[in-house]
């Protein structure tokens, strides 16, 4: 029995170090936070947090492939069930639960953005980027093929190339996530970027 309980604590205390990290880095962004940051927040030691991650971006490149392989699992799960309507699981692929578009963008785009910008001649960080872009793309790519497959959608435009354009629009706008909401505007321009998809798929309004 103590091995098991041992192992269920490393694994919660490894929970709340990332679950703190998050904080740290929405807060410091990921150039100025520092793993002595996430060690106040976590309220652990200097070994209690290497002994999980070697260095700032060991814990970072985990955060996002945690995230990415739930949003993953979780769209793998809804396809391989039983589906009313594609297009409405497209819509939860890109914008949650709620199917629409708001002014609010996640809170860790800006820290994204820093990593990789400043990765962008680190050959671990451009394979990182490399794996998480095709990870993101399969997303878009298996809804909008199933949706075709199924002849919810129109097969007019490759699934791919309408995939690869929702990844772009999406990274688009998190280039400019260091500007006032007010003068991006997303939710006015994911409304006309929903209005292309709908062409591009032939989908009538719902």
């Amino acid at each position: 029995m103590c091995p098991k309980v041992s192992q269920e604590h490393l694994q919660k205390r490894r929970a709340k170090i990332i679950k703190a990290a998050v904080q740290v880095f929405i807060k410091h962004g990921y150039e100025r936070a520092t793993m002595k940051h996430v060690m106040e927040e976590a309220e652990v030691s200097r070994g209690g947090l290497y002994q999980y991650f070697s260095n700032k971006e060991d814990l970072y490149e985990t955060i996002l492939k945690e995230a990415l392989v739930k949003e993953v699992s979780e769209n793998k799960e809804l396809l391989e069930g039983s589906v009313d309507s594609y297009w409405e699981l497209l819509l939860t692929s890109m914008h949650g639960k709620a199917m629409e578009p708001s002014d609010e963008m996640d809170k860790f785009v800006p820290s994204n953005l820093e990593f990789f910008i400043t990765g962008r001649n680190d050959e671990r960080r451009i394979k990182y980027g490399r794996d998480r872009y095709y990870n993101v793309f399969e997303i878009y790519d298996s809804v909008i093929k199933a949706g075709q497959n199924s002849g919810e959608f129109s097969k007019k435009y490759n699934s791919e190339i309408i995939a690869r354009s929702i990844v772009a629009f999406n990274d688009g706008i998190a280039l400019h996530s260091i500007l006032p909401k007010e003068d991006i505007k997303i939710k006015e321009q994911s409304i006309m970027f929903i209005e292309y998809l709908k062409m591009a798929l032939g989908v009538d309004n719902p």
